[in-house]
């Protein structure tokens, strides 16, 4: 049957609600659930941008042996600062925006819970992002302790260590309310007819990446406090000379840090689950055990945090541990890997640039899953800890995973966001642009790491120089794909350049958003809408 969508009048309504507000406080005010989404994904381009800078300085003093541009002071702000604004400056507020964007529009909701809120925790990331940004200009310069911040480094660091503190208190609080606006979106948002079992599994692995948001960021607030305290009023947490303990630290911020990194990559899982089915004109492959493999992967990930401390004098129990758990955490990530596979076999796929980032990033990230595996054993890990091979490790997962993810949402709904299609040459190359630079500054490390070049390190010796400068190359190659990206994807689908989208631009794709007119209107579902059996279509 054909999808009609009824937009009544509603004269009970106060007047914003009738028709879009327009100038700047369409923005500084907004409570609607689609500019909030864009905001929050300007935001984070804008500091993906910025760490991407910082990481072309560090990849240009790695380019050959030697001092060339920073001194080794700066070179440790330069790698604190890119990890600490890429994670919490730009992937995780992406997947906000996206979320925000889309889970209204496949449950079938008029909005966010709470709108007024959803704006406050948009406005709160500002101050954070221009408190970590400006650290660089504080006395005594960025904090230089690792975007782990380890104690006892923390101590010694000047008042730009307590300038990211604050930072990261904002930008959790911000989190937090972000979660507990899509938890109660989902659970008491959904159209008439929407199980939880027939909810999209973007919407899914959002409501479960929310929870361990709430369970995670208060243990960061927790630690980043005790540090705090520490520097200023006289506590001994982390300080050994008044009896306090380094390694505690480790633990606490573990404890946050390992589901943080499920954190940045459920979402990812969710936008692929959507674009899989999508273009291989199926339907996925064991629905329901992706959702209690994600589910799995967010309970697991409270019991592996250890497998990042082997060399931190753990007992040989302890090892054994945290060794077979994180073993046991492959199980449901291979699940998902299998049945995104599953869905592929034998469907009528095409590869438009969707589909394309989708395939590049199972097959990237699934790299970045093995060597994770090969981190897991405590004998290797011991040897290879802090050295490239982790580096090459974390950003197979965290580029090529959640950044190839976020690319692909990006694709696949900007045609439903903007109201026009993106041009699929300049996408492709975009793709291909992106894949091959990613290879060639990422894999080589992987070398590096085996042979024992140390991360975090300013200078290196002369065996060390071929790889380095390949990779330094390549991660220029890579930065500039992103800004091509900017110019010429994205802003030319913002100002409306382009072919006019239809409704439904994908021949394959499922779900309530693509029952709405392209650009969706301001205002979606403002009634409920009756949904066929599948959940995926409006009767009307």
């Amino acid at each position: 049957m054909s999808a009609v969508l009824d937009h009544p009048a509603h004269p009970a309504h106060d007047d914003h609600h009738d028709h879009s507000p327009t100038g700047w406080r369409r923005w500084v005010f907004a409570t609607n659930h689609k500019d909030i989404g864009t905001l929050y994904l300007l935001f984070s381009f804008t500091m993906l941008m910025i760490g991407g800078v910082l990481a072309l300085i560090i990849r240009a003093e790695l380019f050959q042996p030697g001092l060339q541009f920073v001194n080794p002071e700066l070179f440790n702000q330069l790698t604190t600062m890119h990890g600490l604004i890429m994670v919490f400056g730009a992937i995780m507020p992406a997947f906000v925006g996206v979320g925000n964007w889309m889970i209204p529009m496949q449950i079938g909701a008029p909005d966010m819970a709470f709108a007024r809120m959803n704006n406050f925790s948009f406005w709160l990331l500002i101050p954070a992002g221009v408190l970590l940004a400006s650290s660089f200009f504080m006395p005594g310069g960025a904090p230089a302790a690792g975007w782990t911040l380890y104690a006892p480094l923390t101590m010694q660091m000047g008042p730009s260590m307590d300038a990211g503190i604050f930072a990261l208190h904002i930008l959790g609080a911000s989190s937090i309310m972000g979660s507990i606006n899509i938890i109660v979106t989902i659970l008491n948002m959904r159209a008439p007819g929407m199980t939880l079992m027939k909810m999209p599994m973007f919407c899914w692995t959002w409501l479960i990446t929310a929870y361990l948001l709430i369970a995670v960021m208060p243990v960061l607030a927790g630690a980043i406090t005790m540090t705090l305290t520490d520097r200023h009023f006289g506590t001994s947490f982390f300080n050994p000379a008044g009896g306090g303990d380094p390694v505690m630290y480790q633990h606490i911020f573990w404890f946050f840090g390992h589901p943080e990194v499920y954190i940045m990559i459920l979402p990812a899982f969710g936008i692929i689950s959507q674009i899989v089915p999508a273009f291989a004109r199926k339907k996925l492959f064991g629905y329901s055990s992706m959702v209690y493999a994600t589910s799995s992967i967010a309970i697991l990930s409270f019991i592996v945090w250890a497998h990042h401390m082997f060399t931190s004098g753990m007992p040989v129990a302890g090892q054994l541990f945290f060794m077979y758990s994180t073993m046991l955490i492959a199980v449901p990530t291979a699940v998902k890997i299998f049945n995104w596979i599953a869905t592929m076999w034998q469907g009528s796929m095409t590869f438009e640039t969707p589909m394309l980032f989708a395939v590049g990033f199972i097959f990237v990230f699934t790299i970045g899953g093995f060597t994770g595996l090969i981190l897991a054993m405590a004998p290797i890990d011991i040897q290879i800890h802090d050295t490239y091979y982790v580096v090459a490790h974390f950003h197979y997962v965290l580029v090529a995973g959640s950044l190839y993810a976020l690319f692909a949402g990006y694709y696949y709904w900007c045609p439903k966001w903007t109201g026009v299609m993106y041009k699929e040459s300049r996408g492709k190359i975009h793709f291909w642009w992106s894949l091959i630079a990613f290879n060639v500054t990422f894999f080589p490390m992987h070398f590096l790491g085996l042979a024992g070049m140390p991360r975090r390190y300013a200078d290196y010796p002369m065996q060390f120089a071929d790889f380095n400068a390949i990779s330094s190359v390549g991660a220029f190659f890579f930065g500039f794909a992103q800004v091509y990206f900017f110019f010429f994807i994205v802003l030319p689908t913002m100002r409306g350049q382009g072919e006019k989208a239809p409704q439904k631009p994908w021949e394959g794709a499922e779900g309530l958003e693509w029952e709405i007119p392209s650009p969706a209107p301001f205002h979606t579902f403002e009634t409920p809408p009756k949904l066929d059996r599948s959940a995926t279509r409006i009767i009307g």
